[in-house]
């Protein structure tokens, strides 16, 4: 036997030598195919997750700046520290400070997951006003592991 016919013999030609090489090309493509799905699955649910939280922040944003404008709109209130709450006090409507604290304190619950807020006012003489407000709001998908996350805003107002 010569070397070229054992050659032929040993590696066919046609349909036969082709035989299982499509069905492992398919395999390897479906493999592919479904890594990359997996991919973009994780990927979808990463930019639910921060879009969630993003909404979460501008809507403490938004809250924020409705108190200190509430808080601008009552300058004797202000001035007398009838603002400062914390997040475990619970107002009650009376005078125009404690009936806007209710009201925010309100908003920050209905809008916010668990949210609740705080002020503190420090008056640094000539009638300025440090005002921190802090928004505390339950966000389990981004958070540390106690699930809630802190908003601070701080700003200086002149009565």
């Amino acid at each position: 036997m010569t070397f070229e016919k054992e050659t032929k013999a040993r590696y066919p030609k046609g349909p036969a030598a082709a035989r299982g090489f499509s069905l492992i090309e398919v395999l390897v493509a479906v493999l592919v195919l479904a890594i990359g799905l997996l991919g973009l699955a994780a990927l979808q649910s990463t930019a639910m997750k921060f879009t969630d939280s993003a909404a979460s922040r501008t809507q403490a944003t938004v809250l924020a700046y409705d108190i200190l404008e509430r808080m601008r709109a009552n300058p004797d209130g202000m001035g007398s520290s009838a603002y400062d709450v914390d997040f475990s006090d619970n107002p009650t409507a009376g005078t125009m400070a404690e009936t806007d604290l209710t009201q925010w304190k309100a908003d920050l619950a209905d809008d916010l997951p668990s949210g609740n807020g705080r002020i503190q006012t420090t008056d640094l003489g000539q009638n300025l006003y440090r005002v921190t407000v802090d928004v505390r709001w339950d966000d389990q998908r981004l958070a540390n592991q106690n699930g809630l996350t802190d908003f601070q805003f701080q700003t200086e107002m002149q009565l």
